[in-house]
């Protein structure tokens, strides 16, 4: 079987120079092309030797190229502008912007059916993440409060994460959960955002990478599950799943744990 062939969307990022290394590692995928938003040179040096095309034009560099499968790290304004240029050459698409909204899906879906490509949305990689998640689904129909606690990067730009907003509706859309009013808040906004009645604090400062931690409660306890992410390395097994999967399955998928079938 030839190899997939990828075009990584956001290259010289932290994680698209992680993804780029992974792709690179991989037997069965071919790096043929990548992207950055401003211009670097014709090319883009590769782990372990070689070099790949590099582009700040998407189309021209599909149209060259002709991969099976787009990997985009950018953010959502920046993959929903791409997504319909991926989507004209049928190239597949594995997405991880965060700030991607539910009209964005909607788009997207729309756009796989039209075009008979896989499309994969995943707002975390990393399979921790996914099992806190589904452990939380689990959780929640036996308490009343939920707090979500997560923490990044003071260079993060959108808050809350893509993955602690996937949390919150997960669990938010299962039942309406109770939220605690105080009689007065001291300082504006303290209580953290809401969905659903699950509340929502975001952290952002220098030494963080990716934390997320739910809180359940229910009179006289409280249960506590937390996710940390040491490095983007753990990301890796989980990008290179979809892009094998994405290939094989026309359509919108959300979240990795679909991907896996968890």
């Amino acid at each position: 079987m030839p190899p997939i062939k990828v075009v990584v969307q956001g290259a010289t990022g932290k994680m698209g120079l992680e993804t780029i290394g992974a792709v690179v590692r991989q037997a069965d995928m071919a790096l043929v092309g990548a992207t950055c938003h401003r211009e670097r040179g014709a090319t883009l040096s590769l782990p372990g030797g070689g070099e790949a095309p590099l582009s700040t034009n998407l189309e021209e560099l599909l149209e060259r190229t002709r991969p099976d499968v787009l990997v985009d790290f950018t953010n959502a304004s920046a993959c929903m502008a791409s997504a319909p240029v991926a989507a004209r050459y049928s190239v597949n698409m594995v997405l991880g912007s965060s700030g991607l909204t539910p009209d964005h899906l909607k788009q997207l879906d729309a756009l796989a059916h039209d075009k008979n490509i896989g499309i994969i949305v995943a707002p975390n990689f990393a399979l921790g993440a996914v099992v806190l998640k589904k452990l939380a689904e689990q959780a929640a129909p036996y308490f009343d409060y939920v707090d979500i606690i997560e923490s990044h990067h003071e260079a993060k730009i959108d808050a809350p994460s893509g993955f602690a907003l996937a949390l919150a509706r997960s669990l938010g859309d299962r039942k309406q959960f109770t939220r605690n009013h105080t009689e007065k808040e001291n300082l504006p906004g303290t209580r953290g955002g809401e969905y659903h009645g699950v509340t929502v604090h975001s952290i952002r400062m220098p030494g963080r990478s990716a934390h997320h931690e739910v809180i359940m409660g229910a009179a006289g306890q409280t249960i506590s599950l937390r996710h940390d992410t040491l490095s983007r390395d753990c990301y890796m097994p989980g990008v290179v799943r979809c892009i094998q999967e994405v290939v094989k399955r026309p359509g919108l998928v959300v979240g990795l744990e679909n991907v896996l079938g968890l």
